[in-house]
């Protein structure tokens, strides 16, 4: 029965299905479009009336007058901004996908995937700052990935980490990404001292211009606190309402399909997608487990998971050999999404 209803449903809403988004059609681009607002409707329609995107890391909060808000008039006006930010960093990461040949077909479904994994949450759907840092993590890949072909990677070593420092200044748990680019270049390139050097000049040139307006501001002093939740312990325990993470279960199921197809295909595939397969996989746990480093904890901080989760599923769904599964596995997905923007345990 669930397979004749999925089977009815694609001939009537083809344009929402997955298998639309397969080809590299520029038509997808409205689809996008329309999957970007239905995933974000019920957020919409019960959202409160105000909200606050404060700069509040130690660094901008020197940087920016005390008090800077960037405050929308209205939480939709917050919503659509964020939104927009969305649909172009998944424009950009499609196209990142689509450059690198990481899936071997081009396609559209990095973008809908990664539109789809930014609204899992009511506290992605708003403005945050790892939500501009995904700017970062999609910049940073279009670097790394190159690192495979380049022949002398100092000079990007140096901008991978000034980006890491950017990010850093805008969210401190960005930090971690520094881990990211040395993994990179253990991965792509031979084992080259210099180039390792030139990342952590690169992260400390930020820092060093930063510490001169520490100093010019009579606040050098100040300027050791900034790292002072680095020291955080990892927590012992997490205190969660689990009703609120059901949304996971599909996604959680998604993930665990794609690792069993990247299993089936990975030695059939060319070794810098491999390599960069194995490099999503370290930015995503990197991500993840940086969580404790902000006080207090927003599940908004894993937006920095979303891009190489977009990536996972894209290869999953591209690869899926039963359509019927793969459909309604998606639209599950969907469904939970725009359900749980409707209720609150």
């Amino acid at each position: 029965m669930l397979r004749s209803f999925v089977l009815i449903l694609q001939r009537k809403y083809k344009a929402l299905m997955v298998s639309f988004f397969k080809a590299l059609n520029p038509l997808n681009i409205l689809w996008l479009a329309l999957i970007l607002f239905i995933s974000r409707i019920g957020y919409l329609l019960n959202a409160p009336d105000k909200t606050e995107f404060a700069f509040s890391e130690a660094f901008a909060r020197l940087l920016i007058a005390p008090g800077t808000y960037l405050n929308p008039a209205s939480t939709s006006l917050n919503i659509l901004l964020a939104a927009a930010f969305v649909f172009i960093q998944a424009l950009l990461l499609n196209h990142l996908v689509n450059h690198f040949n990481l899936l071997g077909k081009p396609t559209f479904l990095p973008a809908l995937m990664y539109i789809t994994a930014s609204a899992l949450f009511k506290s992605f759907l708003v403005l945050s700052p790892p939500l501009l840092c995904n700017f970062l993590v999609i910049w940073m890949l279009f670097k790394l990935f190159r690192l495979y072909k380049s022949n002398d990677a100092k000079a990007s070593a140096f901008d991978l980490g000034m980006i890491v420092a950017i990010g850093s200044v805008i969210y401190l748990p960005f930090i971690y990404f520094f881990l990211a680019v040395w993994v990179a270049l253990f991965l792509f390139r031979p084992l080259n001292w210099r180039e390792i050097v030139a990342s952590i000049i690169g992260y400390v040139t930020i820092f060093f211009f930063l510490a001169v307006y520490y100093f010019l501001s009579d606040s050098l002093s100040r300027f050791s606190e900034i790292w002072l939740p680095l020291g955080t312990k990892f927590p012992d325990k997490i205190d969660i309402h689990y009703y609120n993470y059901l949304v996971l279960v599909p996604v959680v199921a998604v993930l665990v399909l794609c690792f069993f197809k990247l299993q089936q295909n990975f030695f059939k595939s060319y070794v810098q997608v491999r390599k960069s397969f194995q490099l999503l996989f370290v930015i995503f746990l990197i991500a993840g487990l940086s969580f404790y480093v902000k006080k207090p904890f927003d599940i908004n901080h894993f937006l920095l998971c979303t891009i190489p989760c977009a990536v996972f599923f894209a290869y999953y769904f591209l690869y899926a050999k039963t359509r019927w599964f793969y459909e309604s596995l998606y639209l599950l997905l969907l469904i939970s999404v725009i359900y749980f923007q409707f209720n609150t345990f």
